[in-house]
């Protein structure tokens, strides 16, 4: 299609849907016209949602100031994710957001930390030489840069998303967006090319566009619905097919970090906010029935639920063309992994990222779409392997769900990198993978896989030396954990919400 794009016409709200409006008007301005159609009948998947850092960098594009951002969508902050009973019950570990130790001699300080626990053995605990991890457990937060050569604090957020999605509806409203209430009945294309020209709603309004955006979740209205794209089903290695879903009060001080425990089926995930706690169960419903899911997740709840636990449905994997022809997926109509690691959001950022990076000025060109679909898709596969590790590294088989991912195979791409670490002790994750050496170490190590050698550079370093400086770096790290304020008393002097001036009173 050779023409000039004047129309982005985005099906669907929720986060998805105006994450992608609030982009493309900051980015595009007025060149071009967005218009965006949602229905209150339809409603939205919105549960509590839990970022990583790329988050501030998507906010920082659009201008939006962070404390009138965290008060308004209640947000809290998150410093990473707690994993408990992954490896073994009563086992925990944390994944945090920052580097452990730091290189020595251009070496990964890993090598050093395993050649020093090798020995003189004792407490297992990589990630205390850590600065989020030990803030976090401390439940300690604030803005904090890094001096000389001490680490700053990583973080991204943990906010309502039904809050997120009213927050950047006003935000892009201001820009121009314009907002169409009403639910579509049927799609129109082009005879010849199968472009899609228009989508129309029940009452028989006709929304015309040059690019749509398909933000309509699960069911894919238009890359699916109209386009047939096909889905690339991974449920042979990530064979949760359900979740559950429910709010409760808050009773505790809000935690700087998502917490998620395995179960006999799946895992449950529990995300703090200002004014409640969101709960669900990640689970295969070969393992246990919803009513069970349902009941084990009342049962494992901080306080009082506040409604009902809604059922989701889910297979987990991808569309085979997330851009097909002049549409363009996001969010849930793309696919959908577990959000076991909180990369639901961001898929959708990297989505807007690179489909401004690649905006077609002067009509769809096949070069282009292959691309994006070529990067996106590369990220897809790369948080598949990420999660299908947290499965496999783990000694638990006390359930027929754990027997049976212990039993299952694994994609080739995760075999190799589980067998270089296992070997060598290293960690291959370069741009543009998403999670780096940071975070395998941390899953990997945490979950008790230890590899059988390390660098040989260590053996340069004295060992007298080299306990010296693990010593001061542990030092270091607890001193500049505890000048931190404590997570919610710098909640309300940096974003004062009426919430949590009510729990203070």
């Amino acid at each position: 299609m050779q023409q000039t794009i004047r129309k982005i016409v985005i099906v669907g709200g929720g986060s998805a849907g105006w994450m992608a409006a609030a982009g493309l008007s900051k980015a595009l301005g007025d060149t071009l016209e967005i218009d965006l159609i949602e229905s209150e009948e339809i409603g939205i998947v919105g549960v509590g949602e839990a970022t990583i850092p790329p988050i501030l960098k998507f906010n920082d594009f659009l201008g939006i100031d962070e404390a009138t951002f965290v008060r308004e969508t209640h947000a809290t902050y998150k410093l990473g994710i707690e994993f408990v009973d992954w490896r073994a019950r009563g086992h925990s570990y944390f994944h945090p957001f920052g580097h452990s130790g730091r290189e020595i001699e251009s070496f990964p300080f890993h090598h050093y930390w395993l050649a020093d626990w090798w020995r003189r053995g004792g407490d297992y605990d990589y990630t205390q030489y850590n600065l989020e991890t030990v803030a976090a457990y401390k439940g300690r937060f604030g803005h904090l840069m890094s001096e000389g050569d001490k680490p700053n604090l990583n973080y991204a957020f943990q906010f309502d998303a039904v809050l997120y999605a009213k927050f950047l509806r006003n935000y892009s409203a201001e820009r121009g967006v314009i907002r169409h209430e009403g639910r579509i009945v049927s799609v129109e294309q082009h005879p010849e090319t199968g472009f899609v020209t228009a989508v129309v709603t029940a009452d028989g309004r006709r929304l015309e566009g040059d690019l749509f955006i398909d933000c309509s979740g699960f069911r894919g209205l238009l890359i699916e619905g109209a386009l047939n794209c096909g889905y690339e089903d991974w449920s042979r290695w990530l064979p949760m097919n359900s979740a559950v879903a429910v709010p409760c009060e808050r009773v505790a001080d809000i935690t700087p970090y998502t917490r998620a425990t395995a179960r006999e089926a799946g895992w449950t995930w529990r995300i703090p906010l200002q004014h409640r706690t969101g709960n669900g169960y990640v689970f295969s419903d070969q393992f246990i029935s919803v009513e069970d899911a349902r009941a084990r997740l009342l049962g494992c709840l901080d306080g009082a639920p506040l409604a009902d636990p809604r059922l989701l449905k889910f297979v987990t994997g991808h569309r085979k063309r997330v851009w097909d022809k002049n549409v363009v997926a996001l969010g849930l109509a793309s696919g959908f992994l577990e959000p076991l690691e909180s990369t639901a959001l961001h898929l959708v950022q990297s989505g807007i990222t690179r489909l401004l990076a690649l905006f077609p000025r002067t009509g769809i060109v096949p070069s282009v779409v292959a691309q994006y679909n070529k990067e996106v898709l590369f990220d897809y596969n790369n948080i598949k392997d990420f999660l299908i590790a947290h499965y496999k590294v783990s000694d638990r088989d006390d359930t027929p769900f754990w027997q049976w991912v212990q039993a299952m195979d694994m994609p080739d791409s995760l075999k190799e990198r589980l067998e270089m670490f296992r070997e060598t002790a290293i960690v291959v994750a370069r741009d543009p993978e998403l999670f780096r050496e940071t975070s395998w170490l941390a899953v990997l190590m945490g979950q008790g896989l230890l590899p059988k050698a390390v660098h040989p550079a260590v053996d340069s370093v004295d060992p007298t030396d080299l306990r010296l400086h693990m010593s001061r770096w542990r030092k270091m790290v607890e001193s500049r954990a505890d000048t931190l304020p404590a997570h919610e008393d710098y909640l309300r002097r940096f974003a004062p919400s009426p919430e949590l001036r009510r729990r203070e009173a």
